[in-house]
């Protein structure tokens, strides 16, 4: 597993952010759904999902001409306290400052 600062830069970026939002709910995601829930490029889709396998947050398998993710099973409960509070803070509107 990764350590705190390569999971905070992987889910910095908002389109990775977003796939962990839809990743984070279960279920394997073909990254052509993932292209088309986030309006990406297959290799755009790629490069983001492999830092977010590279940081220990999603796990992948091959299908035919495919790749489909999930959540890693295997994350430690504080990492998931993170990426929770990250996709809580995602969902929230954004408050103006006075």
């Amino acid at each position: 597993m990764s350590d705190v600062p390569q999971i905070l830069a992987a889910l910095a970026e908002p389109t990775r952010l977003r796939a962990m939002q839809i990743v984070w709910r279960g279920g394997e995601h073909c990254v052509c759904d993932l292209m088309s829930a986030l309006d990406a490029t297959q290799s755009r889709m790629s490069r983001h999902m492999s830092v977010l396998k590279a940081a220990g947050l999603v796990t992948d398998r091959r299908d035919a001409q495919w790749v489909r993710y999930r959540r890693n099973p295997d994350i430690p409960p504080a990492i998931v306290r993170i990426v929770d509070a990250a996709l809580a803070a995602l969902e929230k509107p954004r408050r103006r400052a006075a």
